[in-house]
């Protein structure tokens, strides 16, 4: 009788803790960070430009079947993309830096959506295990 007490009351103690929502840790400060995003950003702008002056010529030429030139050697993808209006390439780096900021606005909104995802998940497993609990034993003899 007195082992049914104790379980029963450690049961119950255990009950709340269960109940609790899981918790998330607070966001890492590269989400709040506003210097992060402004170097995020450059980083961006850095890489952008990096890209920009990949040669693309000779990889054209393979894809057209056709032997490769001296002007394809020399072709990059800044000359493909912008046609050589440097509007277009400066339009493309800014919006490349302006990016810091928006990858730590979603980082953000990814950290408050992160507990009801882990909840959906839970849900998710539960029923799971529910529904492979009920299948029939392959094993089981049939009579």
């Amino acid at each position: 009788m007195r082992l049914f007490l104790v379980t029963g009351a450690a049961l119950m103690a255990a009950a709340p803790a269960q109940a609790e929502p899981s918790r998330v840790p607070p966001a890492p400060k590269i989400l709040t960070d506003p210097a992060m995003a402004d170097q995020l950003g450059k980083m961006m702008g850095a890489l952008t430009k990096a890209v920009m002056d990949m040669p693309v010529g000779e990889l054209e030429a393979a894809i057209e079947n056709r032997p490769v030139t001296g002007a394809d050697r020399n072709r990059r993808v800044r000359d493909v993309t912008t046609g050589g209006d440097p509007a277009v390439e400066r339009r493309v780096a800014e919006g490349a830096e302006r990016s810091g900021r928006q990858a730590q606005a979603m980082g953000q909104a990814m950290m408050s959506a992160l507990p009801s995802i882990i909840k959906s998940l839970d849900e998710a497993e539960a029923a799971v295990e529910r529904a492979v609990s009920n299948m029939p034993d392959p094993t089981y003899p049939k009579r």
